[in-house]
């Protein structure tokens, strides 16, 4: 099998995307049409979810259809209304013996403050997604969830960074393939955990042209924190951020297994997002095991955390310049 370095390199897995570019806002869908056996984490201070108690251990449904990030804030939940119409007229759902109803957790992050705060992911918006679902690598960067994606925002947006999208994969044994889609919207810096390096966050305030490499392009937030200038902007700082995505594997797992999968998962973010789980971000992941493959759950543990850091450094490395703000892929890295 060729991996396209994408969750849809997961059997059973497929993606669809849809955006507005002028508005700078999305949603993206990751169908699982035979169901999916679903967790989730949740570290983050400030989330906006759907359907998040039905998938921890002792609640009844087992199985989940679809999971929806959207952009738009609280009212981007609207989108996963367009999963559910879709997936119902697709007759897939859960059997209630009356209706079948698709069950479709979801979660938002905060793109109000670049583009139009007045257009926001919809029904419409969640249906076309769907609609342009494949198993085809999707589109990473100013895609989807992260068409409005930003970075680095303790001194506010003048100084933050345009982020995005991002997916990745991983063969961990033959036969066996974890996959991570990520919507990357942090309070901090996205940093490449391989080299230590910040490839996109808050940028400096030094006046005049600098690029990346030389000393004072990034500020830091890390050590933002620790100044005083720093610590003032964190009183003032707005609950405006959150890495949402979801980790899928194509194996047998429990509900219990999979909510330690997606917790396994959240680390990733502590690799690749500085700092990570604050109370200004909604940091959430969602699980998915298609059931194909029996597999240790300390195998799929393991590589997890950097499937997901990785999916988090590709949604920075491929976003573009949008709403006045410039991105990792437009300076000299």
């Amino acid at each position: 099998m060729n991996l396209k370095n994408s969750i849809t390199d997961v059997p059973g897995i497929q993606v669809g995307q849809a955006e507005d570019p002028a508005a700078l806002t999305g949603c993206s869908v990751v169908l699982c049409r035979d169901g999916a056996t679903g967790g989730v984490s949740q570290r983050g201070g400030a989330p906006g979810t759907r359907e998040t108690d039905l998938l921890r251990p002792m609640h009844a449904v087992e199985k989940v259809h679809a999971v929806m990030l959207a952009g738009g804030s609280a009212y981007g939940l609207d989108a996963a209304g367009g999963v559910m119409q879709y997936l119902e007229e697709q007759k897939i759902g859960f059997n209630t013996g009356v209706a079948l109803v698709p069950i479709v957790p979801g979660a938002i992050l905060f793109d109000l403050a670049i583009g139009s705060p007045k257009i926001r992911p919809d029904k419409a918006m969640g249906y076309q997604a769907c609609l342009n679902a494949s198993t085809e690598k999707p589109a990473e960067g100013n895609h989807g969830a992260g068409c409005g994606a930003t970075v680095g925002k303790i001194m506010g947006m003048g100084q933050a960074m345009k982020c995005g999208i991002g997916t990745s994969s991983l063969e961990v044994v033959p036969g066996v393939f974890i996959g991570a889609l990520v919507a990357v919207n942090a309070f901090g810096d996205v940093v490449d955990y391989k080299s230590n390096r910040i490839v996109a966050g808050v940028r400096s305030l030094t006046k005049g042209p600098l690029k990346v490499g030389k000393a004072g392009f990034f500020a830091d937030s890390l050590e933002m924190m620790r100044s005083k200038l720093g610590r003032l902007a964190l009183s003032f700082a707005s609950r405006q951020n959150t890495v949402i995505g979801v980790i899928a594997a194509n194996a047998d797992l429990d509900k219990e297994a999979a909510n330690k999968f997606a917790d396994a998962a959240s680390n990733g973010i502590a690799l690749a997002v500085r700092p990570a789980f604050t109370m200004l971000d909604g940091d959430t992941v969602f699980s998915l095991a298609t059931g194909r493959k029996q597999v240790d759950i300390n195998l799929l543990c393991a590589f997890a955390p950097y499937v997901y850091a990785e999916a988090i450094l590709n949604a920075a490395l491929n976003a573009a310049p949008a709403g006045g703000l410039p991105s990792a892929s437009a300076i000299s890295l």
